[in-house]
Parts: C-alpha cells; sequence; structure tokens
C-alpha cells in the first residue's frame, strides 16, 4: 500500500465508524447534526439512496432522494463525516443499476423501487456513524 493510503486507512480506523452495508436502491435514514446558532440538534433525511460514489477510502460519498411538500430534494452525504450521526437501512430496494438518476425525471408510482425479499438484515442493522 502505499503511504496516501495507509494514512487514509490509520483516519478511517480512528474515526471508529461503521457504515452499513447499502447500495444504490436501498432506503436509508441518516441523522445528520445541525447547528442552528449555538443549539445543535439532530435531523433525519430519509429517503432512497440514488448513488454511491466509494471514491478512494476517507473521499467516498453517497447521495440520498426524497420528496418533500411534491419536490425532490437530494442531498449528498459524505461517508465519513463527523456531521453524521447515524446510517440506517429502512428497507433494501431491488434495481438492477448502480446509479438511479433516472427517477428524477419520475413521479409517483412509477417512481416505486421494488423491495428486495430475499435479504435477512442481521441482528442491529442500525449503525452508529
Amino acid at each position: 500500500m502505499n503511504l496516501i493510503a495507509e494514512l487514509e486507512a490509520e483516519q478511517i480506523a480512528s474515526l471508529g465508524k461503521t457504515i452499513p452495508d447499502f447500495k444504490a436502491g436501498d432506503t436509508i435514514r441518516v441523522g445528520y447534526k445541525v447547528t442552528e446558532g449555538t443549539r445543535s440538534r439532530v435531523q433525519n433525511f430519509e429517503g432512497v439512496c440514488i448513488a454511491r460514489n466509494n471514491g478512494k477510502g476517507i473521499a467516498g460519498s453517497f447521495t440520498v432522494r426524497k420528496i418533500s411538500f411534491g419536490e425532490g430534494v437530494e442531498r449528498v452525504f459524505p461517508l465519513y463525516s463527523t456531521n453524521i450521526e447515524t446510517i440506517e437501512v429502512v428497507r433494501r430496494g431491488r434495481v438492477r443499476r448502480a446509479k438511479l438518476y433516472y427517477l428524477r425525471a419520475r413521479r409517483g408510482k412509477s417512481a416505486r423501487i421494488a423491495e428486495d425479499s430475499t435479504y435477512k438484515a442481521p441482528k442491529g442493522d442500525r449503525a452508529e456513524a
């Protein structure tokens, strides 16, 4: 391993985060720390993961899309962000693509994703990120 990869591996280990196994098509709930003035609270953002950009080591990210009051909202989260409290897999989706950008053009029932009924969740699939 080269020096940069070793440094990134050390940084990931020092963060002590466990990232659950999820992929595009899964519905996930991300607990994100929001600071308003002096107060800080955790805000949940639940939606479909439409892309996972694993990047090199610590630079990975994922995109979550949800429909809020009739408008599509997408948010990109860095995987190893210190502002992420929890990442929880709500349900597994069965898709045949790695990037689900086509969902942006769809509305209503055509934007639904079939649930993967063959998946058996391990005990405590919720990860404290």
